[in-house]
């Protein structure tokens, strides 16, 4: 049986790599083809990810294509593909920069995304506010606390548990979207979560479910941590991997040592305590077919993974479809567009950006 299609160019509008990495539009990057068991998707709205352009700076490779999360109306469904029709609004993140695909990424006006991994966009909820949900970190957060952590990832996953496991995690950078997104998974779990920011933002995690909040900046703050956690803290998740933010979380951790997750590479020297577990996560890995990149960011395939990211993701649209997880507050730049897209990674990259997320809408509906 041949896909079900509405009309379809044959090119498209699309941010792609040029030499070094830099990032540009395009007007004749190719629409891909809808593959048996794929969507395809025309894009209305994009969020911004620290990823966009760290992974096109760090692994320059001309042709490839920019951008994760995106939001949109299904307008081809391959064969094979059950449950979706053409119109359907869906959402969700795909792998970019990819580089054995140079069609996946979400930067252009149409994209191809896995039926299995597409979410639906529940019936009163705009693109936009789905952007707001950024399900590119929600995998990171899942991936880190199924594969680094040893937590269950879902509350489908808590129950089916002989026994609950109720521990303290501290999720560094709670303001960030990232950190306020592991916030609401680890509460949603039934954890105690205390985490870092600037002051002007300790009410918005604790709006977000933080149940203790600590400045970063101050020169006791991992001090004061261990007093609040009683020497015991155990897991931690540390978006940035930087030297201040390992040495802080590796400090912060109890006496009897534990598991630091890092979403970012991180300097091994820094990793001293023989009893603390240090690993690295890359969110794309989510997928189970790997991430074909050099160490230590490579990631080889997993088919326990796959199979797992499948559950996952069908337990994440009944979080959504329940209202279970706060969109992230959010800022739509105008005047919109792909070319707006670029200049809003222009201002993440500058470190502009605190306690919100960037959003673009980048079509008409």
């Amino acid at each position: 049986m041949s896909a079900a299609t509405t009309a379809i160019p044959t090119t498209q509008a699309a941010i792609l790599q040029q030499g070094g990495g830099k990032l540009a539009v395009v007007y004749d990057a190719p629409v891909p083809k809808t593959l048996p068991g794929w969507l395809l998707v025309r894009n209305i709205a994009v969020s911004l990810n620290p990823c966009d352009f760290k992974m096109a700076a760090r692994f320059p490779t001309s042709g490839l294509k920019d951008g994760v999360d995106f939001a949109g109306t299904v307008v081809a469904v391959g064969d094979r593909v059950a449950g979706f029709s053409v119109g359907d609004r869906v959402f969700g993140c795909v792998p970019s920069n990819k580089q054995d695909d140079s069609e996946s990424g979400s930067f252009s006006e149409y994209i191809k995304v896995e039926a299995i991994y597409t979410l639906r966009i529940p019936p009163t909820m705009a693109f936009e506010t789905a952007m707001a949900l950024n399900p590119a970190c929600i995998c990171t957060v899942a991936l880190a606390l199924h594969q680094s952590l040893g937590l269950p990832a879902t509350p489908d996953e808590a129950a089916e548990l002989s026994a609950k496991t109720t521990d303290t995690v501290l999720v560094y950078g709670g303001s960030s979207s990232v950190g306020l997104l592991a916030i609401q998974i680890l509460k949603l779990l039934g954890h105690h979560v205390v985490t870092t920011c600037s002051p002007h933002n300790f009410q918005l995690v604790k709006q977000y479910g933080a149940d203790a909040v600590f400045d970063y900046r101050s020169k006791t703050c991992a001090a004061d941590i261990r007093a609040y956690t009683k020497n015991k803290l155990r897991r931690v998740i540390d978006p940035f991997g930087e030297a201040a933010t390992t040495s802080l979380c590796y400090e912060a951790i109890g006496r009897a040592g534990g598991i630091y997750c890092s979403l970012e590479t991180y300097q091994l020297s820094l990793c001293t305590r023989r009893t603390v577990k240090h690993s690295l996560v890359m969110g794309p890995a989510i997928l189970g077919r790997g991430v074909l990149l050099p160490e230590p960011y490579g990631v080889p395939p997993d088919p326990e993974l796959h199979e797992w990211s499948k559950r996952f993701f069908r337990s994440l649209q009944g979080l959504i479809d329940e209202n279970k997880i706060k969109p992230l507050p959010m800022e739509e730049l105008q005047p919109g567009g792909l070319e707006t897209v670029i200049t809003g990674l222009e201002i993440l990259k500058s470190k502009q950006v605190s306690g919100k997320k960037l959003v673009v809408r980048v079509a008409r509906q």
